[in-house]
């Protein structure tokens, strides 16, 4: 039997209404979601269910997460923490990145994605529903994408607006190295072809505490390369860039929501997207796709330099607010220091080793999957054996083990 457990840093209404203290608004993930963790965030005894499988078209998987997120839904409705509520939660998702998932499992993936989709809408939450990378989101949930690069990203339906759940700020550091932030700034091209939503993925780091972190040489600390780090300080020229640029978007913002842009070209790798409003209200960008060359335009009457991979935001169709590759932060320089032990407290544990007569062991011609003999109560499985030396032998002096690599 299982039990909810909402106390400490699990208390989510209390982090919900932290964020709307902070003037800030929320996108609800409620599950499956990843997130880098255990079995993104399916409980462990969830494995243990008979005739359980997840993430597919499963009757006993479909009864667990119905009856999660009917729990999730209602606390946050108790709260009134919604937004059609008065609350800043202006989205929820269901499921994570599930397209490639989808078609593993053929038509038991499709019917499964599709009953979370309608499930979900059924909550009456009176905000939309949004699955990232899923192509087939059926009406009226939106289908949004994750990565470094999505521009030219449409939504399956013309009518749904272009949302970006994760724009990565960098990645892990055994995978990428840090992601410069003129890189980063080249989410105006996302606005600048329409883009309505955009949430960075990850912009304040934090850290995976216990078991919750997962995945090949992925360490506690989850924040590679935010602009605010786990620590909550700034990472310059990252956090300042970015500032600037949504200050640039938020002065083109009447014009933004007013129409569809007006897409010119100005050259072989340079266009101007402009939108205007009835009330005289414009706002364009004016974009160099060129990576390698500087790019001179002529746009209303006047002269433009573009460097190479930018892009120019006008809040009046004249005035240049900012260029994205242009970064106007001095750098920031952290520098490690050594600290006093006397202002650490550090707590250990022994964890219990088996041995041959112990009533936990467990007698395998094999190796064995370690969640399902631990159920993830330790991070370690010991493996004890015994080797016989006849009298004739000669004494051992070594014992090669060979493990293959998919065991480790």
């Amino acid at each position: 039997m299982f039990q909810y457990d909402f106390e400490g840093r699990y208390d989510l209404v209390r982090f919900i209404k932290t964020i709307q203290k902070a003037g800030l608004y929320a996108h609800l993930c409620i599950g499956y979601v990843c997130a880098e963790w255990n079995f993104g965030g399916f409980p462990v005894w969830l494995k243990y269910v008979p005739g359980i499988s997840f993430r597919t078209d499963n009757e006993p998987l479909k009864r667990a997460m119905q009856g999660f997120i009917e729990k999730i839904v209602g606390l946050m409705k108790s709260e009134y923490l919604f937004e059609s509520q008065g609350g800043p939660i202006i989205l929820s998702q269901i499921e994570n990145e599930y397209r490639v998932q989808s078609k593993l499992f053929g038509a038991a993936g499709y019917n499964y994605m599709s009953w979370a989709a309608n499930m979900a809408v059924k909550m009456d939450t009176g905000v939309p529903w949004v699955m990232c990378k899923e192509d087939d989101a059926p009406d009226p949930v939106i289908n949004t994408c994750n990565g470094l690069y999505y521009d030219a990203f449409t939504p399956n339906k013309p009518y749904k607006p272009k949302s970006w759940t994760e724009a990565w700020s960098g990645w892990y550091v055994c995978l990428i190295h840090q992601r410069p932030v003129q890189d980063v700034a080249d989410v105006a091209q996302f606005i600048q072809r329409g883009g309505s939503f955009i949430n960075y993925y990850m912009y304040h780091g934090g850290t995976n505490f216990g078991h919750s972190a997962r995945g090949p040489f992925i360490t506690t600390s989850y924040d590679y390369d935010a602009p605010i780090d786990e620590y909550a300080l700034i990472g310059q020229p990252k956090y300042g860039h970015l500032k600037e640029l949504h200050r640039a978007i938020k002065m083109c913002e009447r014009a933004l929501v007013s129409a569809d842009p007006i897409v010119t070209s100005l050259g072989s790798l340079q266009q101007t997207y402009v939108y205007t409003s009835e009330k005289g209200d414009c706002a364009s960008f004016l974009s160099n796709y060129d990576t390698k060359s500087a790019g001179r335009v002529f746009f209303n009457n006047m002269h433009y330099n573009l460097p190479p991979w930018s892009i120019d935001i006008l809040s009046d169709c004249r005035n240049v607010v900012l260029n994205t590759a242009k970064v106007g932060v001095q750098t920031s320089q952290l520098e490690m220091l050594p600290t006093y032990s006397d202002m650490l407290s550090w707590e250990s544990y022994d964890e219990h080793i088996s041995s041959l007569d112990d009533s936990l062991t467990l007698i395998s011609n094999g190796l064995l999957e370690q969640i399902n003999v631990t159920r993830d109560m330790s991070d370690y499985l010991w493996y004890i054996t015994s080797v016989d030396i006849g009298s004739s032998e000669s004494f051992l002096h070594t014992v090669l083990i060979h493990v293959p690599a998919p065991y480790i």
